[in-house]
Order: structure tokens, then C-alpha cells, then sequence
């Protein structure tokens, strides 16, 4: 009788407050995603408001500047928070609110879903410090407040809800925050629907499975994982050469905004923003060869220069674009091939091949699951321990059954 006592009051108490978190979390978020919408449909209606991102970079500097934050360590801090008792500042939810919502608005190349775990892991801690959660138990309000944040954004509760659950330590996965992270995910996504924000959704033809579309499968998957690798080294090494070369921040993101000004003029506007309809594009079977490494570049320079947002958005579209074009030479059909590498290089930039595998049924509406599932675990074993957060910890080995701790690079 004690030990049912215990766990009724425990599951009612982590219900009431993960609901509190998905209406508090998920009301901010939705406001959050309608401006974006409103930003980006501004920005390409008046597309000379792209040259005013050198402007909006010195405003994010000197924001930050203001609020103490010289040095933001952005989504890395929130992985923390949620995985020990690394504590995130209550300024950064309203700091990550308005800098992407500057970048999007001139055109800086970067998504929405990390700007959504700082927003929701801040706002889920700050409500956990102000209810007085118990100081072992205020990572579990971060979880949910990040699960929070990205169910409203992209609209995909399945994935929101496990993906904080194993992006901290990759190898174990943080069940005692299942039941609190699922609801919170599952009521910030009724939020999100209920003032109108749209999930995001993708039509993809079914597939009969064969030995021969599978072993072609697993050679794109291959080739997505030496692309996530890709990914992840430039993205950490254009941070570092900007800071070597521009040590001043001010300096350092008016150029790197000059620079992507500059390209957007070169190569078209396809590449700023999130640039959603690109990948809606390359699903649909239509890309340029040279899409995702121009978004890459993009989203380097934009974000090694101090630009605020996600990187999320950005590698489904290096994925969706890559895919489109590898797959007409590996004889897999494009808007399949972009649907599955999209997903292969979201797995080996994170290293989360469940929450990868669920976030393809809920984008795809479970079509094609074995060839999912294939292309993730592929990706996920071949792309070695980089990872777009440097946070994330290694616990165990992707060859070996042993335990391993190391953090990724």
C-alpha cells in the first residue's frame, strides 16, 4: 500500500506540473513559431531587408552584451542543465526569443527547434526555481520545458517527447523523465494547434521494400553519415575561425552577416531563413546538386558569427537536398532517397536514432518504416562521436558493448 502511495502521488504530482509546463512552455512557443512565420513572410516580401542583417547582428551582440551573456554556450548549456544541475540563466529565454527572431528576419541561415530547447529547457527551470522542485529533481522540469518547446515548433509530440530524454548522454535514456516529458510534449502540441500553429507534415509515397532498394538504402546512409560528419566539423570549425580571426564580437558577426548578404546575392535567397520550402521541394523530388552544400556554408557562417537559432532545420535540408540529388545516381527514387537521407543526417548530427526513427513516422506518416529504421541505424553507427553539441557525452560505444565516456567534438 506505501509503495502504491508513493507512485500514485508521484504520477499526479509530475502530471500536474508537466501540464503546467505544456500550457505555459507551449503558449510562449506558439507566439514564438508566429512570429517566425511572420518574419520570414516579411522578409520575402521585402527582400532588401536582407541587408540589414550586419544591423541585427550588432543588436544580438549588444543584447547579449547587456544581459551578461558575452559568451552564450546556447543549446550545450540546456543539454547540461537537463543531464546534471548545470543551472540556465532565466535571461535566456527572452534573449534566444528575440535574437532568432532578428536572424529570421533578415535572412540569417538557421532553424527554429534549437532556439525552441533553449526557450523551453530556460522557462522549464524557471518555472521549476519559482514552484520550488526539489534541486534533484529541476533537470526533469528542463526536459519538459525542452520537449515543451519543440512539440509546439515542429509539431511531432512523439519525438519531442523522447528526444531530451536520450540528447544528454548518448547510450542511456533518461526514463524517469518519460512520463513527465510525454505530457508536457502532448499538451504544448494541443496548445500549438489550438492558436493555429500547423505541424509540419510531409506526403511521401509507399515503397514496396526489396533486397535491392535495401542494400541502396544502406549505401545513401553511408553516404549520409560522411555528410553529418561534414556537417559538424565545418559548422564547429567556422565558430572557431571566426573567433580566431574577429576576437571582437561586434566586428566578427558584421561580417560574417556581410558575408551572407554577399552569398545570398551570388548564389539566390533559397539558402536564408529555415528554408522549409526547399526541403518540401527535394521531397517532392526536386533539388540543385549543389543545394546542400551552399546551405551548409550558409548556416556555418551565420552561426559561427554569432547569429542565434537552430541547427535543426538547417540539416534537414542539407539531408532532404543531398538525398534528392544522390539518390538519382544510387537508382533510388529522389523524393524517397531525400526523405530517408533528411532523416540519416539528423541521426548522425545528434546521435539519437530513436528519436530520429520516430520523427520520420510522424513527418511521413509511417510510411516506409523499415527503410527508415535501416537508414538511421546505418547513419548512426558510421558517423562516429561528432555531434552538432559539443555537451553531449558518450556513453557508450556505437562497435563495442562496454562502456565508454567521452564527449563528442
Amino acid at each position: 500500500m506505501r509503495r502504491a502511495a508513493y507512485y500514485s502521488s508521484n504520477f499526479v504530482k509530475w502530471s500536474l506540473l508537466a501540464t503546467f509546463v505544456g500550457l505555459f512552455v507551449g503558449g510562449i512557443s506558439t507566439l514564438f513559431g508566429h512570429l517566425l512565420l511572420f518574419v520570414n513572410s516579411y522578409r520575402y516580401a521585402h527582400e532588401r531587408v536582407v541587408w540589414l542583417l550586419p544591423l541585427a547582428g550588432l543588436a544580438i551582440v549588444f543584447l547579449y552584451r547587456i544581459s551578461d551573456s558575452a559568451n552564450p554556450r546556447g543549446t550545450n548549456l540546456v543539454i547540461e542543465a537537463a543531464r546534471s544541475e548545470e543551472k540556465l540563466p532565466a535571461r535566456m529565454a527572452p534573449l534566444i526569443f528575440v535574437s532568432t527572431i532578428l536572424t529570421h528576419l533578415c535572412g540569417g541561415s538557421a532553424g527554429r527547434e534549437g532556439a525552441a530547447l533553449q526557450l523551453g529547457g530556460s522557462l522549464g527551470q524557471l518555472l521549476g526555481d519559482k514552484l520550488r522542485i526539489e534541486e534533484e529533481n529541476r533537470n526533469i522540469m528542463v526536459m519538459c520545458g525542452m520537449s515543451a518547446g519543440f512539440s509546439a515548433l515542429f509539431g511531432t509530440p512523439i519525438a519531442a517527447a523522447i528526444f531530451p530524454l536520450g540528447l544528454a548522454s548518448i547510450g542511456m535514456i533518461y526514463y524517469t523523465a518519460l512520463v513527465p516529458c510525454t505530457i508536457s510534449s502532448l499538451v504544448s502540441y494541443w496548445v500549438a494547434l489550438y492558436f493555429g500553429l500547423s505541424p509540419e507534415r510531409f506526403h511521401l509515397a509507399a515503397f514496396e521494400t526489396t533486397p535491392i532498394l535495401a542494400l541502396r538504402v544502406v549505401l545513401l546512409a553511408v553516404l549520409c553519415a560522411v555528410v553529418s560528419i561534414l556537417m559538424c566539423a565545418v559548422l564547429h570549425q567556422t565558430g572557431k575561425l571566426f573567433q580566431s580571426i574577429f576576437p571582437n564580437q561586434y566586428l566578427r558577426i558584421v561580417v560574417g552577416g556581410s558575408l551572407v548578404c554577399l552569398a545570398a546575392a551570388l548564389f539566390g535567397r533559397d539558402y536564408l531563413g529555415a528554408g522549409m520550402h526547399i526541403i518540401e521541394r527535394a521531397i517532392e523530388g526536386e533539388a540543385t546538386p549543389a543545394a546542400f552544400l551552399l546551405k551548409l556554408l550558409f548556416t556555418a557562417v551565420t552561426l559561427g558569427a554569432g547569429y542565434k537559432g537552430g541547427e535543426i532545420v538547417p540539416t534537414l535540408f542539407v539531408g532532404a537536398t543531398f538525398g534528392c540529388t544522390a539518390g538519382g545516381l544510387l537508382g533510388i527514387p529522389p523524393s524517397l532517397a531525400a526523405a530517408l537521407a533528411m532523416i540519416a543526417v539528423f541521426c548522425g548530427v545528434t546521435n539519437c536514432p530513436l528519436v530520429s526513427l520516430l520523427l520520420a513516422f510522424e513527418l511521413f506518416d509511417f510510411a516506409c518504416p523499415e527503410l527508415f529504421l535501416l537508414a538511421a541505424a546505418v547513419s548512426y553507427m558510421l558517423s562516429g562521436y561528432r555531434s552538432l553539441y559539443s555537451a553531449q557525452k558518450i556513453l557508450h560505444p556505437k562497435t563495442e558493448f562496454r562502456q565508454l565516456h567521452r564527449s563528442t567534438h
